[in-house]
């Protein structure tokens, strides 16, 4: 299938040294279509959609960062820490704003579970599905959301 100039833009925003140092897809060789495609279609087989992952990172952003230190704990054994770095990041995406720079921790030292994301991975995220390439260091795998965030 033939890419549109503005799909060709996306896909060379994502590469490496474009908007960010290591771009967005990490070791992954596959179209960013794909990686949506495949990460969608595993949030439908675990009966959750972007919007809630979206949501719930945003929830848990906002915690960390309304915390005088930076650090909250929403539920024993789990901790959300964002780190502020001054500025903004563009998105690969024609038409998102930029998004605060900054990244935020957590872990669950119950489940045993850590992983980090930005600001801009809850907009990419909730707006088109993208959870950045298997390798990329903000690749939020939707199986361990899952585990992390919906599971019982």
């Amino acid at each position: 299938m033939k890419q549109t100039p503005d799909e060709k833009s996306i896909q060379q925003k994502m590469q490496p040294g474009n908007l960010t140092l290591k771009g967005f897809l990490g070791n992954d060789q596959r179209h960013y279509h794909e990686i949506i495609a495949e990460d969608l279609k595993k949030l439908s087989q675990l009966g959750i959609t972007k919007e809630q992952v979206a949501d719930k990172l945003q929830e848990l952003t906002e915690m960390a960062y309304e915390n005088f230190e930076g650090l909250a704990e929403p539920e024993p054994g789990i901790s959300v820490e964002y780190i502020s770095v001054r500025g903004k990041v563009l998105s690969p995406f024609s038409g998102q704003k930029p998004a605060h720079k900054g990244v935020i921790h957590y872990h669950d030292s119950i489940r045993n579970l850590s992983f980090c994301w930005t600001p801009l991975n809850i907009k990419m995220i909730r707006d088109y599905g993208f959870f950045e390439g298997k390798g990329s260091d903000n690749r939020l795998d939707p199986e361990i959301i899952y585990l992390a965030f919906f599971k019982d």
